[in-house]
């Protein structure tokens, strides 16, 4: 077992935990990434990434049948599920080792393990419950990011019951299919196993899909997926399933009033916890609200030396988010964080008639509008917004450079792996705190 002392340790190698590493590695520091899955997080493993791969190809099927609308026409058209599934789980993999290289590029030290804290700056490794290594630090980063939430009588199985991993995967293609919950997660599966031909019911919680998003984008939602033959059930909820041997019955509550409806399989995507169990935080200064890492302005938690980033510490759960405060935990105390009270862009993919490229006109600017950041780079133009320039802009002008941003992060299956760099951060460093 291997004793080693870094200027920083990041525990978990997410969209947070593995840019924090190679900040600090580009300034200098000795740092150390433990991770006890696939680099990359779930975003880039069983997330953001893998399910727009699955989403292209949805996309391709129905395209394929409904080429009449573009003047072609072809016949005896299928798929094959196994290599949908192959072709998703590759570009994960392409990913997942595109972030190992950063990482060894910039000397980050990897370890393949699960971490814990073991004492004042100090946390203890084991893989497969033998010690690997013990790491001292004054700085360490907890990253471990978040996992679906289960809810009692809906508890994911892996064979009727699915979360977003088993219906990443499938092994067959369902002729019906409940999806509980219309967020992000849940429509993004709705929308891929629509087109891949399955009679899809949503049931959501809500009055409306898509609750964190504005109404006006929710009721525009609804009409696009409805007209694609998606039946959506709204202020709903799912009160039990009966599961049978290749199929579940769910009981559904609206207004007061049960109906019942059997599908081959269910998906759960009700939302997320955080994962703080497992890593030391029994017997610390940390404190923990509703599955989630307390921090500051400047991600600190209430132990000395001890920060937490990204979706460990709550909403909003995005890739990018994590990876932005990345830079309050390496640049403190001359970064500010503000990304837990901003308004921070977000996308929602779904193929066919509701593109994400439509989305993402119509979501991005606001978002860009409403922000707080002193200044934000604008990956499409290679300038940056600040509170000045955005006034001296017209809204339009804007949008514009809004939608293209948005477009080349979801039009480049690498992009993620790629901007990650981060060299522009130096010139983001606030002259000082709060500004």
């Amino acid at each position: 077992m291997a004793d080693q002392n870094f200027d920083v340790v990041v525990l978990g190698g997410g969209p947070g935990g593995y840019v924090a590493a190679i900040r600090a590695a580009q300034l200098g520091m000795k740092a150390c990434v433990v991770e006890r899955e696939n680099l990359g997080g779930i975003c880039l493993n069983w997330g953001c990434i893998p399910t727009k791969a699955l989403l292209r190809s949805s996309e391709i099927n129905h395209l394929l049948h409904n080429l009449k609308d573009y003047g072609f026409a072809a016949d005896n058209i299928r798929f094959d599920l196994a290599a949908v599934v192959k072709r998703s789980r590759g570009v994960a993999r392409q990913l997942s080792s595109g972030v190992a290289h950063l990482l060894k590029k910039n000397k980050v030290t990897v370890i393949d393990g699960h971490g814990r804290l073991a004492g004042p700056n100090t946390l203890a490794v084991e893989k497969d419950g033998k010690p690997v290594a013990t790491l001292t630090s004054p700085n360490i980063i907890l990253a471990t990011g978040a996992r679906a939430r289960t809810l009692p009588g809906i508890e994911v199985d892996g064979k009727l019951v699915w979360s977003y991993r088993e219906a990443m995967v499938p092994t067959a293609m369902p002729k019906s299919l409940l999806v509980i919950g219309s967020g992000a997660i849940g429509i993004e599966f709705a929308s891929f196993y629509l087109n891949m031909g399955a009679a899809v019911t949503v049931v959501e919680v809500m009055d409306r899909v898509l609750p964190v998003e504005d109404a006006e984008i929710s009721a525009f939602a609804r009409k696009s997926f409805e007209k694609q033959g998606m039946k959506i059930l709204t202020s709903a909820s799912v009160k039990g399933l009966t599961k049978h041997a290749d199929s579940v019955t769910a009981t559904i509550e609206i207004a007061g009033k049960s109906q019942e409806i059997t599908v081959d399989r269910v998906i759960s995507a009700v939302g997320i916890v955080g994962n703080v169990e497992g890593i030391g935080l029994e017997g610390t200064k940390i404190k923990v609200d509703r599955t989630h890492v307390v921090i500051d302005e400047y991600c600190r938690t209430g132990e000395p030396g001890i920060y937490a980033i990204g979706d460990l510490c709550g909403a909003p759960w995005l890739a990018h988010k994590a990876s932005r405060t990345t830079g309050v935990t390496i640049n403190t105390p001359t970064y500010y964080n503000d990304t837990q009270n901003e308004t921070n862009p977000s996308v929602i993919c779904v193929s066919s008639t509701s593109s994400c490229t439509t989305s993402l006109f119509t979501t991005i600017p606001m978002s860009l509008l409403c922000t707080d950041y002193t200044t934000d780079f604008n990956i499409s133009t290679g300038t940056y917004y600040t509170k000045e320039n955005l006034a001296s802009n017209s809204v339009i002008d804007i949008a514009s450079r809004g939608a293209a941003w948005a477009s080349e992060i979801l039009t480049n299956e690498w992009s993620i792996a790629t901007h990650i760099d981060l060299t522009p951060l130096p010139d983001r460093i606030n002259s000082s705190p709060g500004q």
